[in-house]
């Protein structure tokens, strides 16, 4: 008889029911989200074989809490070479939307940008995710949101089939203008070219494709998290 209960006992363990273990839908939600240390909560996806945030980074402090600069000022924005962020046209109401653009000190910072077990991705990160979504030429269209809420038309291929929902936030140049918010998306690597200039990925409004391209590291662009 002992035998047997303990059997028993032992079924019901490993199904999950004494502990009340098969809470599905409340795992599955927290796997899908992550907070940085602002409190920002960030949809996820996963894509192949990695999982990215699926919105635009907005987080003001590095993960150790120390605080990245805000550089509202041209001419202080062109001469950093210390990690610095801004908001497109210095409105903090675009940023909800949009996130935040990061010079690529920020990026390279070792204090992290990204929340506790996410990095900004590699050049050869990117280049994994667009080999997976069949070459950088369609790449683009499966990763843009849909629509024209936040792109301007004609949005070419949109499909967002990946949920990656690309948004286009724009850039701040190196002389510390603002440009092609609503037309285009900058993304940052951790990858850097040389002394001036780092690896990025940018998308546009009248174009299914994604570009490999190194720009100064005083611009400021968006930034995804891949996991790590």
């Amino acid at each position: 008889m002992k035998r047997i209960y303990a059997f028993w006992f032992y079924s019901l363990l490993l199904a999950g029911i004494f502990f009340g273990s098969c809470k599905k839908e409340d795992d599955n939600e927290s796997l899908n989200t992550v907070t940085d240390l602002d409190g920002n909560v960030y949809k996820t996806v996963t894509i192949g074989t990695q999982v990215w945030l699926a919105e635009n980074l907005k987080v003001t402090h590095f993960a150790n809490g120390d605080t990245i600069p805000c550089i509202t000022n041209d001419l202080e924005w062109s001469n950093t070479n210390q990690g610095a962020y801004c908001n497109y046209d210095n409105s903090e109401s675009v940023s909800f939307s949009y996130g935040r653009l990061y010079n690529w000190y920020a990026v390279a910072d070792g204090r992290n940008l990204c929340p506790g077990g996410w990095h900004v991705p590699t050049d050869a990160e990117w280049t994994v995710l667009t080999n997976y979504l069949s070459g950088e030429s369609v790449a683009g269209g499966k990763l843009k949101e849909s629509g024209t809420t936040h792109w301007l038309t004609p949005n070419t291929e949109a499909t967002n089939e990946t949920g990656f929902t690309a948004l286009p936030s724009g850039t701040r140049n190196g002389s510390g203008s603002y440009s092609n918010n609503y037309n285009h998306g900058y993304w940052w690597t951790s990858v850097s070219q040389d002394s001036a200039t780092a690896w990025s990925r940018n998308m546009n409004y009248n174009h299914a494709n994604v570009y490999r391209n190194y720009d100064s590291k005083t611009t400021g662009f968006s930034v995804r998290c891949i996991k790590d």
